[in-house]
């Protein structure tokens, strides 16, 4: 138990936005195991336009998030501890704010596409905010880093959400489709916009994800399910992101001074059918990826592949890279990589398990490897996950 009389928190975040749900169980983890707080949950988010409503009870400490600022600017008048978690390029000075890395979001983006051997690329966002613009950066930067090209469709996004609007991006959305090179992936800046795209090319008479694949990013699994074909997602880390907001608000009434700015790394891609196909035209490289998704923790060697796939190894080296830009041991590795991420997230496996399930002879092979890809050793990347489904 901790001393001293509770503190009294104010949580202003709309509980009917779909990542909210997630910030709040990394709120409440973090109170659990180092904080004595009382909340108070304004699930319609009331206090953002009557900050008054809201300051008829004193609060110790308020968390917020919502993209208009008169709560936060009250909070600052009043000398109130604040956090701002709101995904938006307003920040009211000296309220440490604490938002997704976008630029990352298009990363992971770009990657998965990447993975899949796409002829082309293309994104789809909306010009007027921030969070889309930052997205767009990092995907058309890691296509770059690898010598592609990217198409880009952008609108102003309205506010106000009506059928019309939604017809009329829709129809602009099939033009742009229809002019890109298939097969062809696309990333959109939100789920909300990748339904747009997935009716636009519905409505064009392509197959998804065949001819034109789609891949959204925050990863609403309702927005997900609701379309068809079901839509791939790249996650926010919602549990990190509330926990990253409860930790400054606790050292703000500590009398600490947290950053004035922190981002949080997305999630990787959850995998439905707008994204799950290889379109690459090469019968002998995608038997190829076929084993190598199945059996790289086996311990597969590409002797072995180019042997079940009767063809020379040279030959294989060189369809791989003409397609993928990379070599089929990469690939290999990359494969077994992304399993040890599954079992760090999802299991307490120790790292000795894991190493020897996904075919790493030590552990700290799996170690050296695992860092060199990710830039963090797999104990850090577990403890920042740490919780995520929980």
């Amino acid at each position: 138990m901790f001393e001293g009389q509770p503190k009294h928190i104010a949580l202003v975040m709309q509980t009917r936005m779909p990542e909210n749900a997630g910030i709040l169980k990394g709120i409440a983890h973090y109170e659990r195991n180092n904080a004595n707080w009382r909340f108070f949950l304004d699930d319609q988010a009331m206090a953002v336009a009557n900050p008054s409503w809201l300051f008829r009870r004193k609060w110790d400490g308020i968390i917020c998030r919502h993209r208009f600022s008169l709560l936060l600017e009250e909070c600052r008048a009043r000398g109130v501890p604040c956090v701002d978690l709101e995904d938006s390029e307003n920040h009211v000075r000296g309220v440490p704010k604490i938002r997704p890395d976008n630029r990352a979001v298009g990363h992971v983006a770009a990657e998965h596409l990447l993975e899949r051997g796409f002829g082309s690329y293309g994104f789809c966002g909306f010009s007027s905010e921030m969070w889309s613009l930052d997205r767009k950066s990092g995907f058309v930067e890691a296509l770059e880093t690898m010598g592609r090209s990217c198409s880009v469709f952008e609108t102003a996004y309205s506010y106000e959400l009506t059928p019309d609007w939604d017809v009329q991006e829709r129809d602009a959305i099939r033009k742009w489709v229809e002019s890109l090179p298939r097969p062809a992936g696309i990333m959109a800046c939100n789920d909300m916009r990748a339904l747009q795209v997935i009716d636009a090319i519905s409505e064009a008479g392509f197959v998804i994800p065949d001819e034109v694949a789609v891949l959204g990013a925050n990863n609403e699994s309702i927005r997900a399910e609701l379309c068809h074909p079901p839509l791939s997602s790249v996650p926010m880390n919602t549990f990190e992101w509330g926990q990253a907001g409860a930790k400054a608000l606790d050292q703000l009434l500590q009398g600490q001074t947290p950053p004035e700015m922190s981002f949080i790394e997305p999630m990787p891609v959850v995998v439905r059918r707008s994204t799950d196909t290889l379109a690459v035209d090469d019968p002998a490289v995608v038997q190829a990826l076929m084993i190598i998704h199945q059996e790289a923790c086996q311990n597969l060697r590409v002797d072995d592949l180019a042997r079940r796939v009767c063809i020379s190894r040279s030959l294989l080296e060189r369809r791989f890279r003409k397609y993928l830009r990379r070599s089929p041991q990469e690939e290999i590795r990359n494969a077994r990589i992304a399993k040890a991420k599954h079992y760090l997230i999802e299991t307490d496996k120790k790292l000795e398990e894991i190493a020897e399930i996904t075919g790493f002879e030590h552990p700290e092979y799996l170690s050296v490897m695992f860092k060199r890809l990710t830039n963090e050793s797999p104990r850090d990347y577990r403890q920042r996950h740490k919780g995520q489904g929980a």
